[in-house]
C-alpha cells in the first residue's frame, strides 16, 4: 500500500514542467525552514561560522538554502525529463568545445565523476545518459530507510545508460565497473564514519572526507572529474553545467596514502570552491561536520 501512495504521488509529480516544480519546491523549502528549527538554527550558525557572516545576513542565505533544497528535493520528478530538448533549451555550458575534448579523453579510460549536494544534482545523472560516452554508468547513493520509498526513487534516478548502485558494499561493483572502462559517480561531500574518513579543511574546519571514491579511483587508475550543476535565476528554469579538469590518478607520486589523500584533497577543495561560488545552492541544513578527528569533542 505504501509503495503505492509513492507510485501514485510520483507519477502525478512526474506531469508537471519545469516551472512548476520550481514553485512547489518553494513552497516545500519554505515550509521545512518553518517545521524543523534545528535544522533551520544550524544552517544558520553555519553559514555564519564558515562563511563568516553576520547573523543577519546568515539567516538570509539560509533561508535561500532551505528553498534551494526544496528545489532539488523535488527535482527527482523531473530526471526522466532531462533528455536532448532538456539540453537545448534549458542547459548552458560555457565552453562547449573544452567540454568535448574532456568527454573524448574520458572515453578509453574508467572515470569516478564527483559532485555535491549542490544545486540541482538530482538532475545530473540524466545528463551523463545523454553525454558520458561509457558504456557502463552507475550513481552511487545512499539508500532511504524507507525501503518502499527507496524503491520509487531508484527508479526514477535510473536512465537507459545510467544504473543506481547503493552505497553500502559498493566496492566490489564500482571496481567491476571501472575495470570495463565505464564512469562511476560520487556525491563527496557528506559526513561520513571517522573509519572511512580522512580529515581534510573543509569551509575554514576540519571535515571527515569520505576515502571511498579516491581509493577506487586510485586502484582502478581513474581519471577524477568534478562535476555540478548549477540553477540560473529567473524564468524559465535553466541549468549551468560546470566541470573541472580531470585529475589524473596514474601520474600521482608519493606513497599508496598520500596518493590517496591527494585524491580527496582534490575533491573536496573542488566542492568548497563551488559551494562558496553558490552557497545558497548548497545543503547547509546537514550535520556536515559531525564526525570528529579523535581526541576532539
Amino acid at each position: 500500500m505504501r509503495q503505492l501512495i509513492y507510485e501514485t504521488l510520483a507519477a502525478l509529480g512526474q506531469r508537471a514542467d519545469f516551472e512548476r516544480i520550481y514553485a512547489w519546491g518553494d513552497a516545500f523549502g519554505r515550509l521545512l525552514w518553518t517545521v524543523l528549527p534545528s535544522r533551520r538554527g544550524l544552517a544558520e550558525s553555519s553559514i555564519g561560522e564558515r562563511l563568516g557572516l553576520d547573523k543577519g545576513q546568515a539567516r538570509n542565505l539560509a533561508r535561500q538554502s532551505f528553498i534551494q533544497n526544496g528545489r532539488s528535493f523535488l527535482e527527482l520528478l523531473l530526471a526522466r525529463r532531462v533528455d536532448w530538448r532538456f539540453a537545448r533549451e534549458r542547459l548552458i555550458i560555457d565552453d562547449p568545445d573544452r567540454l568535448r575534448g574532456i568527454l573524448d579523453s574520458c572515453a578509453d579510460v574508467p572515470v569516478v565523476a564527483t559532485t555535491a549536494h549542490l544545486g540541482a544534482w538530482e538532475l545530473l545523472g540524466g545528463l551523463l545518459n545523454l553525454m558520458a560516452p561509457q558504456a557502463h554508468k552507475q550513481v552511487v547513493v545512499k539508500a532511504t530507510r524507507d525501503a518502499a520509498m527507496h524503491r520509487v526513487i531508484k527508479r526514477m534516478r535510473t536512465h537507459s545508460t545510467v544504473r543506481i548502485q547503493e552505497h553500502n558494499n559498493a566496492a566490489l561493483s564500482v571496481l567491476r565497473n571501472l575495470s570495463k572502462k565505464g564512469l562511476s559517480a560520487f556525491l563527496v561531500d557528506h559526513n561520513c564514519r571517522r573509519e572511512d574518513a580522512v580529515f581534510l579543511p573543509f569551509l575554514g574546519r576540519a571535515a571527515a572526507v569520505n576515502l571511498g571514491p579516491a581509493l577506487l579511483a586510485l586502484r582502478a587508475k581513474a581519471l577524477v572529474w568534478p562535476t555540478f550543476l548549477i540553477r540560473e535565476t529567473g524564468k524559465p528554469a535553466r541549468y549551468r553545467l560546470c566541470f573541472e579538469d580531470p585529475l589524473d590518478t596514474r601520474i600521482l607520486a608519493g606513497e599508496r596514502q598520500e596518493r590517496i589523500n591527494a585524491i580527496a584533497l582534490f575533491y573536496t577543495q573542488t566542492v568548497e570552491r563551488y559551494v562558496r561560488r553558490y552557497p545558497e545552492q548548497w545543503f547547509w541544513m546537514h550535520r556536515r561536520w559531525k564526525t570528529r578527528p579523535a581526541g576532539e569533542d
